[in-house]
C-alpha cells in the first residue's frame, strides 16, 4: 500500500496523541493509530522504528505542552506569584492530561528530537532561579518538582481526604517558598544512611580484612 499524501510525523503524533487520551500509554497500539488514519501498520514504522520512539516522542510532546501551559501562568507576574501560579498550572496540566502526563514521566528512549525536556527544566530554573538565587536555583526546582509531581500523583490517587487534607499541599508550597527565600549556605547532596543489611555486610567485611591481616 503506497503511503497517504496526509501521512507525515506530526499527522501521526496528533493521533497517537488522540488515542492516548482514551487508552492510556500502557494500550498505546500502533495499529489502532495506523487505523485511525487509514493506513497500513507498515505507514508508522517509516516515522516511528518502534513503539519507544512513539513513547519518547509523546513525553517530548507533554513536555512541551506543559511548558506553554507554565509560561502562560508565569507571564506577567512577579517571582513568588510566578512561581505559584505556575504551580498551579502543573497541577492542573496534570488533572487535566492524566495519560499525557503519565507518558511524560514514563521511562522511555530519548527520541532524536527530545528536546523539550529540556526547554521545560531551563525554563522551570530561570523562574526559580528569580527568588532562590543563581547557586541554588537547580537544588530549588528538583524539589519543586518532585513536589509537584508527589501532589499531582497522590490527587490522581484520590489518596487525600479529610484526614489527610489537600489543604496540605499549601502548607508543602509554603514551606518550599519559605526555603528557598532564606540566603543561607549552598546545599549539599543528603548523605543517605545505608540499611541495616548493607550495614552488617560492611561490617562482615571489615571483620574477614581483619582477620586475613589486610
Amino acid at each position: 500500500m503506497p503511503y497517504p499524501s496526509k501521512t507525515d510525523r506530526q499527522t501521526i503524533l496528533f493521533a497517537a496523541v488522540k488515542e492516548l487520551v482514551h487508552g492510556g500509554i500502557r494500550d498505546l497500539s500502533l495499529r489502532n493509530i495506523a487505523a485511525s488514519l487509514d493506513l497500513a501498520p507498515n505507514a508508522i514504522y517509516r516515522y516511528f522504528p518502534d513503539r519507544r520512539a512513539l513513547e519518547a516522542t509523546l513525553a517530548n510532546e507533554a513536555a512541551r505542552q506543559l511548558e506553554l501551559a507554565l509560561r502562560k501562568a508565569a507571564q506577567g507576574c512577579e517571582p513568588v506569584t510566578a512561581i505559584r501560579e505556575m504551580s498551579s498550572a502543573y497541577i492542573k496540566f496534570a488533572r487535566d492530561n492524566p495519560h499525557l502526563y503519565e507518558a511524560m514521566m514514563s521511562l522511555h528512549a530519548p527520541g532524536p528530537d527530545a528536546t523539550s525536556h529540556q526547554s521545560l527544566w531551563t525554563f522551570t530554573v530561570e523562574q526559580v532561579q528569580r527568588i532562590a538565587g543563581a547557586d541554588r536555583a537547580a537544588q530549588a526546582s528538583v524539589a519543586l518538582w518532585a513536589f509537584l509531581h508527589g501532589a499531582a500523583t497522590l490527587e490522581a490517587a484520590q489518596v487525600l481526604g479529610e484526614i489527610k487534607p489537600a489543604s496540605g499541599l499549601e502548607f508543602g508550597f509554603e514551606a518550599w517558598l519559605m526555603a528557598v527565600s532564606t540566603r543561607r549556605k549552598p546545599i549539599v547532596a543528603l548523605r543517605i544512611k545505608p540499611t541495616k543489611k548493607r550495614a552488617n555486610k560492611k561490617a562482615s567485611a571489615r571483620e574477614r580484612s581483619v582477620r586475613s591481616g589486610k
